[in-house]
């Protein structure tokens, strides 16, 4: 379906003036011509080292090539100052052109794409920035040249002057917004919906021709009506984004999204989207329940991170990691209630939201990492750890998604259970305090003290500075939803991850483990087991972990064969009996949907 969005009156276009054309779609090219109207004398460009929401070092210059200069038809030289940055020897004032291209080959919502089948960018990774004008307003034009007739625009930018099907110019207040929003070419599907008077745009790329378009789009309404009655209750109108774009690329095999001021990047299995004639009923474990999933985070997150931020993400450096302690409030907080809104809003049941719930809490109880770094850390550590995962990394650190999304439990349940408050109350009122901008811990513990006490405030100081562990079994048991705990799963017994591709190979070993006891070390080819002594010994052959419950019977103790630089070993290995993993139930009806159901959030007045 064409985009059929009416341009703005024609006006002059501002001083900095991008046009991105898939020129060389063949090697994955674009070719960008930038125009500055009125340069600097010297003027210096840079491309970002990494893009907001995204805590990582990614180095776009990397993909720029064959940079050239010129004023008045004449080539101007131009001098590399650093990786990522660049000094035009021009003059001032007279209008300046730069031409370049950008290798586009990453399938990732991060950085851009260019093939035959589809073509997407975000703005970091192909437009420099031009020093001394970031506050001036961009305009972007993209060009359909050699592009078939069925391809169109999706891009939250605000039109100038486009055709029918999205090509054409696009303006951008400042650098900050023309980079917040990527840029989807194709030839997509599309639908639209309205809720709270604000217009919604869902395009999906690489859909099969099972796909339920009116399924999903209907399924995402609900979830934006939802969010947008938490953060405002009957007052939509006071939502701070009249326009929303969600742009869903569907793959054989991938998963994940990025937040944007006015729009979402989103990477999912081509499986897990709905299909014509598919029951409506979801289940925890449903690819489908996993993207609508992905679809309330992203959204979240246009509040909770894109407005209401933290403080050192005020203004954005380009250049360089931008450090906060307040990831595990922003994602976690936002990982908490992305599934309990799909519960709220009738998209799962109880039994299905408290199945993703236990799987939150025993990924974090299954990390050995969360007794050695807290996730302040985490979330400060984020550039290097995070998003730089090694065998390791379980080990050495928590994930502030999972842990994050715990802390948030226990605040909501602590809160629901001394005070007449919830956690709704302390979002909304944070958004009140800090007016839906930059904030603080100290905000964040100013509320809890007010809608809580002190002692409140002080515990979730020790929960998010300490490594010990969430008091959350026990706050659940009291809201009603008791754990029956359950042998844990054979790699958890075990204490290690493997991947199983024609052999078994280890990844990570956990620590304090029998797979650490044993000896085990990542990058271990496990081959095989041998049970029993001398006369009644059996070995056996493993292709997968599930060989081997098979092969052990009631046996506990073990030897492993393993190959480890070509080299032979045998690891003695015993398998404890005391592993379990967290089952949630119901045990009380009234005390947990209490907690489950919606409840109309309050705000209190503080002073900022």
């Amino acid at each position: 379906m064409a985009s059929h969005t009416h341009s703005l009156p024609a006006r002059a276009l501002p001083g900095i003036n991008y046009e991105v054309s898939a020129a060389f779609i063949h090697t994955h090219q674009f070719e960008v011509v930038l125009t500055i109207a009125r340069p600097s004398a010297e003027q210096i460009v840079s491309l970002p080292v990494w893009i907001p929401g995204s805590y990582l070092v990614r180095e776009f210059s990397r993909n720029l090539q064959q940079l050239k200069a010129s004023q008045k038809r004449a080539e101007v030289a131009i001098s590399q100052l650093d990786k990522c940055t660049w000094q035009v020897h021009c003059a001032a004032g007279q209008a300046l052109q730069l031409i370049y291209l950008v290798y586009a080959q990453d399938t990732s919502v991060r950085t851009a794409w260019l093939s035959h089948e589809r073509a997407f960018f975000n703005s970091t990774s192909v437009c420099l920035r031009v020093h001394g004008q970031e506050n001036s307003p961009h305009a972007l034009a993209i060009s359909n040249s050699g592009l078939a007739f069925d391809w169109q625009v999706a891009t939250a930018l605000t039109p100038l002057k486009i055709n029918a099907r999205g090509f054409g110019q696009y303006l951008a207040a400042d650098y900050d917004e023309l980079v917040d929003s990527p840029v989807e070419m194709g030839p997509f599907w599309s639908g639209s919906f309205s809720t709270g008077g604000i217009h919604h745009r869902l395009v999906v790329a690489g859909a099969p021709t099972s796909f339920d378009g009116a399924r999903l789009l209907a399924d995402t309404q609900a979830i934006c009506e939802a969010e947008i009655a938490f953060w405002h209750g009957n007052s939509p109108k006071k939502a701070p984004h009249d326009r929303y774009l969600f742009l869903l690329n569907a793959v054989d095999n991938g998963y994940g999204g990025l937040e944007h001021r006015n729009c979402t990047a989103l990477i999912c299995k081509r499986a897990d989207l709905p299909r014509l004639g598919q029951p409506k009923t979801l289940a925890a474990n449903d690819g489908y329940t996993t993207l609508l999933g992905l679809i309330s985070h992203e959204y979240f997150h246009t509040w909770n991170v894109k407005r209401l931020r933290p403080a050192e993400f005020a203004s954005y450096d380009y250049t360089q990691e931008n450090y906060t302690e307040l990831l595990w409030f922003f994602e976690g907080f936002t990982s908490y209630y992305d599934d309990l809104l799909l519960h709220r809003t009738g998209l799962i049941d109880a039994a299905s939201y408290l199945t993703l719930l236990g799987k939150t809490i025993n990924a974090v109880l299954q990390t050995p990492g969360r007794q050695v770094q807290s996730v302040a850390q985490a979330s400060f550590d984020a550039w290097i750890k995070y998003y730089r995962p090694d065998e390791n990394t379980g080990n050495a650190t928590i994930s502030y998604y999972t842990k994050g999304a715990l802390v948030a439990l226990a605040l909501d349940l602590s809160l629901r259970q001394s005070t007449a408050h919830s956690l709704d109350d302390v979002m909304r009122t944070l958004w009140q305090r800090c007016q839906g901008g930059p904030m603080t811990e100290a905000d964040v513990l100013e509320v809890v003290t007010a809608l809580g006490d002190q002692a409140l405030a002080t515990r979730l100081t020790q929960w998010v500075h300490g490594t010990a562990d969430l008091p959350v079994k026990t706050l659940l048991n009291q809201q009603g939803v008791k754990n029956h705990p359950e042998p844990a799963a054979l790699a958890d017994q075990l204490g290690l991850r493997v991947t199983e591709n024609a052999g078994i190979r280890v990844k990570s070993v956990h620590s304090n483990g029998a797979a650490e006891t044993a000896g085990f070390a990542a990058g271990d080819e496990w081959l095989g087991i041998e049970l029993g002594r001398a006369k009644t010994r059996q070995s056996w052959r493993l292709n997968k972990l599930d060989d081997l419950p098979l092969y052990l019977g009631g046996a506990t103790c073990f030897t492993a064969l393993v190959a480890r630089d070509q080299r032979l070993q045998r690891l003695p290995v015993t398998l404890p009996n005391d592993v379990q993993q967290v089952k949630l139930v119901v045990r009380d009806a009234s005390l947990a949907n209490a907690w489950l159901s919606a409840k109309k959030s309050k705000t209190i007045a503080l002073n900022a």
